[in-house]
């Protein structure tokens, strides 16, 4: 089989490095990328966190100059993800994110984190019921930006609000949630039920058992669900501890990662080409279908965004083996044998 390079939306980090490591270089960004590779990821936005603003400029400011000099992210890297620092710093909504750095949306200290900036924030996670948010999302939106929602309390009017103002994905549904919510009216209901928002799932078991990803994938339907991985620097390597936006985080040897003595999960170490073998595995789609979440579900939802700042995305192709896993990559006009 055949396919276009995957697209992973959300990724933290890869195979050791830290994307949100304030001293990160292009050799680290070099060594991340092509281990994506290997997986069929031919786009990916590395994502930052949320941070105090002096934090957060700094990342960004270091993550936009290694890209500046990697050769790869020439090909790979058309901008960033920004997920917060405007989110809900309630407790279960929070995650791992530092809910004293929270803040109201604010579309001037948006402006004054990208102003610097040579590649574009392509996408921004928020919390829509926060004060501000249309204005932050409308702000967004005209500076071709996507918007998503992610680790919110929405209900269906925020949701619906958020929307109208320019809101197109959730961010990893069904978690950034507390584990106690109202049978019916809940932020995950709210984002399902909204048939005008895509959404994203991380499918690696460990962040949505398998029978559930089933029942989400069915009400969001597959037209309009992505896959991503939330990958950190514990992704495409072995078990034990790695850095995370200034945190020390645990791979265990199930495959989850989570902040050591807190148990609270923080990001992935899933692949994106496992995750398209997990929804066949699973019996939740078939490759065809699988590969389309984590390559042209995600490349539709992108091309707005790239095409509002003049970008364009390389041509790119996979060739998957009966297992389902890349042997070849071609990217921008050059093959990449994998094995």
């Amino acid at each position: 089989m055949r396919s276009s390079g995957l697209t992973d939306l959300q990724a933290n980090g890869y195979a050791g490095v830290d994307f949100n490591d304030a001293n990160v270089d292009a050799a680290a960004l070099e060594h991340a990328l092509a281990a994506m590779l290997h997986a069929g990821v031919t786009t990916c936005l590395p994502t930052i966190i949320t941070a105090t603003e002096d934090e957060l400029a700094a990342r960004l400011q270091a993550l936009d100059e290694a890209a500046a000099k990697s050769k790869l992210a020439e090909a790979m890297v058309p901008g960033f993800h920004l997920e917060g620092p405007f989110l809900n710093p309630g407790p279960g909504y929070a995650g791992c994110h530092p809910s004293a750095a929270m803040q109201p949306p604010d579309p001037a200290l948006l402006d004054r984190l990208t102003a610097p900036l040579t590649r574009p924030i392509l996408l921004l996670t928020m919390a829509p019921e926060r004060d501000g948010a249309a204005a932050t999302i409308a702000w967004a939106r005209a500076r071709g930006m996507l918007v998503a929602i992610g680790h919110s309390a929405a209900d269906e009017e925020a949701v619906a609000r958020a929307v109208a103002a320019g809101a197109v994905l959730s961010t990893h549904l069904g978690n950034g949630l507390p584990q106690t919510q109202p049978k019916f009216r809940n932020p995950l209901m709210a984002q399902l039920a909204e048939d005008r928002l895509s959404a994203s799932f991380i499918a690696d078991g460990v962040h949505i058992p398998v029978h559930v990803l089933k029942v989400l994938l069915r009400a969001k339907g597959l037209e309009r669900s992505v896959l991503v991985t939330d990958a950190t620097a514990a992704a495409g390597a072995p078990p034990g501890p790695y850095r995370f936006a200034g945190m020390v985080i645990e791979r265990a040897a199930d495959g989850s990662v989570r902040v050591p003595r807190q148990g609270v999960l923080a990001g992935s170490a899933l692949c994106l080409d496992q995750a398209v073998r997990n929804l066949v595995a699973w019996g939740i789609a078939d490759a065809a279908a699988a590969v389309r979440l984590a390559a042209d579900n995600p490349a539709a939802l992108l091309s707005p965004g790239l095409a509002a700042h003049g970008l364009y995305r390389p041509e790119t192709m996979v060739v998957w083996s009966d297992g389902l896993r890349p042997i070849q990559v071609y990217l921008d006009k050059r093959q990449i044998r994998l094995r």
